[in-house]
């Protein structure tokens, strides 16, 4: 392959990166194997995307950020922090934007999703089991669950 058209292959896999990234946050993982089919070199993704986070174009924070911010609205910080270990988000990064306001958020959805307080031992189970599904601790759980049987 001549230098014209690496160089060209190199243009154009910017410009596929930037439409990738025009359209949502990614994480490095993810643009790698979006972009790898189409690269010529290994080389030429790595400097690509590494000048991408240098320029800050890429950032796994970012990404982080807006997609727990996203989840949050349906999900407990467990389902969270598994879905970003999925995109390949480091674990010190997921534990810094899955930390706060469990309670709040589990109790926005469980009220959302049950307008009434569980009677029976049987409501109770299915809800509990509602709230594990989503991705709430325990601990969480029966907070919520004794909180709201008490009213």
């Amino acid at each position: 392959m001549g230098e014209k058209d690496q160089a060209d292959n190199v243009v154009e896999l910017r410009a596929r990166a930037l439409r990738l990234l025009a359209r949502r946050e990614h994480t490095r993982q993810e643009l790698e194997n979006k972009l790898s089919p189409h690269a010529t070199s290994s080389e030429d993704l790595q400097s690509l995307i590494s000048g991408l986070q240098q320029k800050n174009q890429l950032s796994e924070e970012r990404f982080a950020e807006e997609r727990a911010r996203s989840l949050s609205r349906k999900y407990g910080a467990a389902r969270i922090r598994q879905d970003l270990r999925a995109k390949g988000v480091s674990d010190e990064l997921i534990s810094r934007v899955t930390g706060e306001g469990e309670l709040e958020r589990a109790r926005a959805i469980l009220e959302r999703k049950y307008r009434s307080v569980a009677t029976t031992r049987e409501e109770k189970a299915k809800r509990m089991r509602f709230m594990q599904s989503r991705g709430f601790s325990s601990e969480i759980i029966f907070k919520l669950l004794s909180a709201r049987s008490d009213r």
